[in-house]
């Protein structure tokens, strides 16, 4: 097979072949930093940003969670200091192979030990050297660089070593100007899905009363610009039933789990793989489109445990979640209600905290007995149509920055050789 010697995809001025080069005959230094005595306890409020693997995201230096070390440690840690264009590279742990550049306004720093310093020569485009390290061809040479047999970390020798083809340098800046111009354009939509998702999750909060309270921070008026009837409190009993229909016969095969990020989703899918005995599903319960499903496990992202609306097709789950149905027809307003903490207060009121701290452990009359705060129903309505606009420009955006990673990945596996 005939060795390539130019991307198939390039800007039309240029034609020349691009040249095969080593890293380590381009850089003025390769090295690490290092993480000064004392580690952790010499942390200051301020001081020389002292950064850490977990600042190095890929084409980015996240900042939200820095450390500071004093001007004595940062003189005496000279091997150890970044200036801007210096690339960044991951080398030991789970984010190895992640990279950046050192940015403009960061006019001196220091890196811990997990980090490599790339410094180039004045000659070539670092930003270029960047992306491609974060391109698919880049990270196979990482892949390939690491050293030990369960492949964990980067030494500077292998890094040196690095062999790719490089155009000459108006055609390196022309590449990174253009893919820099493309990483702005995803970080601005990334930034853009955030802030809806804040919004949501703030106003969200505002739309459903606080235990204790009779109404929510906001509300909607009705058509003449007066307030809604009283809101009510129902029990969860009150409005839904609790569903324990088993899985005779293994009628269902489709197994089914309850994620606190992604929702009820394949079990399958989840785990790329079966969990479940699939023979052996008898005892799971059936779980239809729009029932929803308590799952006791506690996370981060889940501190009581999430509630979940089933939108896939029937299923059955696993005994120990719970799985009730509403008898009320506001389904997008019971979805909407148990996104919120509101609900949290009473289930950290009457959960068991045994020798299990991974669960909630709540008997079932407790966890029917869940007061669900109740307007209107045109207020209901009201509150379900507002979160559901919010929610399609949420997935508008998210569709948005979905079709832009699409095209940037496309573009490095077609601009680099």
């Amino acid at each position: 097979m005939e060795e390539q010697k130019a991307p198939s995809l390039r800007f039309p001025e240029f034609e020349e072949e691009w040249n095969p080069i080593k890293l380590g005959n381009k850089t003025n230094k390769v090295g690490s930093g290092v993480t000064p005595r004392g580690g952790s306890n010499v942390y200051t409020d301020s001081g020389y940003l002292f950064i850490r693997s977990q600042n190095v995201n890929q084409n980015r230096l996240l900042l939200d969670d820095v450390a500071y070390i004093p001007e004595e440690i940062h003189k005496s840690m000279s091997s150890s200091v970044v200036y801007p264009k210096d690339i960044l590279l991951n080398i030991t742990g789970a984010s190895i192979g992640r990279s950046c550049l050192v940015t403009e306004e960061i006019e001196e720093a220091n890196v811990n030990q997990h980090v490599c310093i790339i410094r180039l020569k004045n000659t070539e485009v670092p930003k270029f050297y960047q992306i491609y390290l974060a391109s698919r061809r880049g990270q196979k040479l990482v892949y390939q660089g690491q050293a030990g047999g369960g492949r964990e970390g980067l030494n500077f020798s292998s890094i040196r070593s690095f062999k790719f083809k490089i155009p000459k340098e108006p055609e390196q800046q022309k590449i990174a100007s253009f893919l820099s111009a493309v990483d702005k354009k995803i970080e601005q939509l990334t930034r853009k899905k955030e802030l809806l998702e804040e919004y949501k999750k703030g106003v969200m909060q505002k739309l459903f009363p606080k235990p204790g309270e009779q109404y929510p921070e906001f509300r909607f008026k009705d058509e003449n610009g007066e307030d809604f009837p009283d809101w009510e409190v129902k029990r969860l009993g009150e409005i839904a039933d609790r569903i324990t229909n088993k899985n005779t016969e293994n009628k269902y095969s489709f197994v089914l789990t309850n994620s606190a990020t992604q929702g009820i989703v394949s079990q399958t899918d989840y785990f790329d793989k079966d969990i479940a005995n699939q023979n052996n599903l008898d005892g799971y319960y059936i779980v239809e489109q729009d029932d929803f499903v308590y799952n006791p496990r506690i996370s981060v992202h889940a501190p009581v445990g999430p509630i979940k609306r089933n939108t896939l097709e029937t299923g059955v789950m696993s005994p120990l979640y719970s799985v009730f149905r509403f008898s009320e027809d506001s389904i997008d307003y019971f979805e909407s209600f148990f996104e919120t903490t509101v609900w949290h207060k009473h289930m950290h009121s009457v959960a068991n905290y045994g020798a299990r701290h991974d669960r909630m452990n709540i008997t079932v009359d407790d966890f029917m007995s869940l007061p669900i705060p109740f307007p209107n129903e045109k207020e209901r309505d009201k509150i379900t149509y507002f979160l559901n606009e919010l929610n399609l420009k949420i997935h508008s955006s998210k569709k948005e920055l979905g079709s832009m990673l699409v095209f940037k990945k496309g573009l490095l596996q077609q601009m680099f050789v």
